[in-house]
């Protein structure tokens, strides 16, 4: 969008340029015996048509020139100033970057454009963005203002400010967003009445605007409509100073505006030189003529030439060129507030000044290969030399001062473990937030790795395997006991509490499974219950059949027979049950009073979160576990005193193998747990239920199974009674 003061702004913008230029090309002291010459290109506010011009620009496809002997062809390009937003600044800067052509904007403030690696050759005599996002948060923070909505521009200049704006806003602590819109390009009244609705309904009265003088204009005009007053605005530097806003009509709405805006400079000669502003009447095709002259029409209301025919148009005289620019109300000729302006003199002069110090190179001590110096005839863009103590400091780094030396000498350092940069220049490192790690460049905060015994590593995938084959093989002994239940061997072993010790190991088994995976509230209170109620049964069952050993021998002596009253078929089962309805009041108790629960660890490494289950109660951990190994110990003593009982007694001896494995393992299981990191202490636990399993599988039902089904010889009544008494 187009508004009469667009033109005249536009205007003063390229003659502030041609006038820097004129001004350096008359001092003696600064690139002498050359002479600077400049090309100007309206972008019209459009992106392709900027990105043509620097294009032409560069190429050398610009219009040729004839200038005294020295100066024939096409202009040599050696910079550009511009462009003037941040959208089309960062399209030419990664094509100019390509070939090192330096570009130096005067408005663009995207803080993305000071990343060096993306934009090698781009510069700017306008503070980025970051400063100005701080400067508000600092105004927020003053004044106390936690609750903001924040508004801003559909392009990159809008969008990277909203995303530093947030991130600034965050680690500072300083308050919160209500809302975060971005405003349309161009009128969409829906979506301006949307976004107007929203600020009118929120209770936030502060609301920020990174957003250009175009975008205001359509969201003011909506702000009227719906009448939102009461809003303290936050300007950014785009329309702080904007004229076109500060109107009688806005005032109710916008006064007290509080604003971010650019450094205002002196330009000394420069309204002398915009009044000798005239327009050439007999080369009017040149663009820069042509400017001037759409000035000199807007300024005078007047035309150089007649209307086109069919043209309706009255009150509009014939331009003649003497008009006097004192003798009219123009905005070109207010030099007391110049910002932008100011930016492009100093754009201008730093290009000279780089250009100047080229020159100024002596053979053999240039900073080109060979040390070689650049030549005006052969001058690349590549060659606007460096004259720096040190280079700067890339993102990862940040800047450590020399000790004894001026403040543009200094050593970058790189950043620490958890800490980054990701701007050129860092004065400081930042830390991540506590779910995030520094990258390996120390540039951007990546979320950390989480670890725990998943089933998709190797560790998990074996232990897996391994619980599931012990429930299989659990499942195949039960199979052949149920197939040959009929057969002494299986009778002879008190049949029923077998069938319960297999069905409780195969428990046993499927319990490691609740260690593997990422810890959940529901595993993590399952996983410890299910573990001790099933190991309690296994070792229930081994201790009743141990004491029905003991009592059997003793029935077989006189006068014993009295003794196996107390261990039939209901004794063994209550005994049985009532020794785990210890350990399942043992669990109820812990997870009640202090259940287990899944944690994230930081604690084990600085760039990985441990997902693990924090016990809870030691002290319950320690009772299930106590409890298991009490009744393994008692098993362990009484099969030891049954070891030399006869040979139809000799269960006796593989229970006593088997509860000497079980306290193996387990003894081994607490120093190991206690010691072991993260994932590895589940995969320890497991490894302790799967060794422990398997060792009373194979203690117990090894032997057993290999007389009934290899040696079916032997399971017959007279050779289980008979052994041991042959001798």
């Amino acid at each position: 969008m187009h508004k009469a003061g667009d033109v005249v702004l536009g205007f003063r913008h390229a003659q502030t340029m041609a006038f820097a230029v004129n001004e350096i090309n008359r001092n003696s002291n600064l690139l002498p015996n050359v002479t600077l010459g400049y090309s100007l290109y309206d972008n019209c506010v459009k992106l392709g048509i900027g990105f043509r011009a620097a294009l032409s620009l560069v190429s050398g496809q610009g219009e040729e020139f004839i200038l005294e002997e020295s100066c024939v062809g096409a202009p040599p390009v050696l910079g550009i100033v511009g462009d003037s937003y941040s959208q089309p600044t960062i399209a030419i800067s990664t094509v100019l970057g390509l070939y090192r052509v330096p570009m130096v904007s005067y408005f663009a403030t995207c803080s993305c454009l000071s990343d060096r690696q993306k934009f090698p050759s781009f510069f700017r005599t306008i503070p980025s963005d970051a400063f100005q996002v701080r400067a508000m948060i600092q105004i927020l923070k003053r004044f106390g203002w936690t609750w903001a909505g924040l508004l801003v521009s559909d392009d990159d200049y809008g969008l990277h400010a909203a995303r530093s704006f947030q991130s600034d806003l965050a680690q500072s602590g300083g308050g919160c967003l209500a809302y975060l819109e971005v405003l349309p390009w161009g009128n969409d009244p829906a979506e301006l009445s949307r976004i107007v609705d929203i600020m009118k309904k929120s209770t936030a009265r502060v609301v920020i605007v990174f957003a250009h003088e175009s975008h205001m204009i359509y969201l003011m005009e909506e702000v009227v409509k719906q009448n939102v007053t009461g809003r303290q605005w936050i300007a950014s530097e785009a329309w702080t100073a904007g004229a076109v806003l500060q109107t009688p009509d806005l005032m109710p709405y916008l006064g007290g505006t509080l604003g971010i805006a650019i450094r205002r400079g002196e330009i000394p000669g420069l309204k002398d030189f915009l009044l000798r502003t005239r327009p050439d009447l007999h080369h009017n095709n040149s663009y820069g003529n042509n400017m001037i002259n759409q000035f000199w029409e807007h300024t005078f209301q007047c035309r150089f030439a007649p209307p086109p025919a069919g043209w309706v148009e009255s009150g509009r005289a014939i331009c003649t060129g003497d008009e006097d620019l004192e003798n009219v109300e123009t905005e070109l000729l207010d030099v007391s507030n110049l910002r932008p302006e100011y930016n492009i003199y100093k754009a201008v002069y730093a290009l000279a000044y780089a250009l100047d110090d080229m020159l100024q190179c002596v053979p053999e001590r240039g900073p080109f290969s060979g040390r070689s110096c650049a030549s005006l005839q052969r001058l690349e863009p590549w060659q606007p030399p460096r004259s720096v103590c040190s280079e700067s400091c890339p993102p990862g780094t940040r800047k450590a001062r020399k000790k004894g030396q001026p403040e543009c000498c200094f050593d970058c350092i790189p950043c620490s473990d958890g800490k980054i940069s990701n701007m050129t220049d860092s004065t400081e490192c930042t830390a991540c937030p506590e779910d995030f790690w520094s990258s390996p460049q120390r540039d951007h905060c990546a979320p950390k790795k989480t670890e725990f015994l998943s089933y998709h590593e190797p560790l998990g995938i074996c232990l897996t395997t391994t619980s599931l084959l012990g429930t299989f093989i659990c499942a195949v002994v039960l199979g052949i006991f149920i197939h040959h239940r009929s057969t002494p061997m299986v009778r002879a072993n008190n049949s029923e509490l077998s069938f319960l010790l297999l069905i409780s190991l195969k428990l046993c088994f499927l319990c490691s499974l609740l260690f593997i995976g990422r810890p959940r509230l529901w595993t993590c209170q399952l996983r410890h219950a299910a573990f001790g109620i099933s190991f309690v049964l296994c070792v229930s069952c081994i201790l009743v059949k141990t004491m029905v050993v003991l009592a059997v021998f003793k029935a077989s002596k006189p006068g014993g027979g009295a003794s196996l009253k107390w261990f039939g078929a209901m004794q063994q089962r209550g005994t049985v049950l009532g020794l785990a309805s210890i350990q399942a009041a043992i669990c109820t108790t812990w997870l009640v009073s202090s259940s287990p629960a899944p944690h994230k660890n930081t604690q084990y490494h600085n760039d990985k979160i441990v997902y693990e289950c924090v016990v809870g109660s030691t002290i319950g951990f320690a009772v299930l576990l106590g409890y298991i190994g009490l009744l393994a110990i008692l098993s362990f003593l009484l099969a030891f005193l049954a070891r030399n009982l006869p040979d139809n007694f000799n269960e006796a001896k593989l229970i006593t193998f088997s509860m000497l494995i079980f306290c193996a393992v387990w003894v081994a299981f607490v120093p190991a747990y206690v010691n072991s990191p993260g994932k590895y202490a589940d995969a320890v636990e497991v490894f302790a239920i799967l060794a422990s399993s398997f060792g009373l599988l194979v203690a117990l039902f090894g032997p057993k199974c290999y007389i009934i089904l290899l040696r079916p010889e032997r399971n017959t009544k007279k050779a289980i009674m008979g052994r041991g008494t042959t001798k």
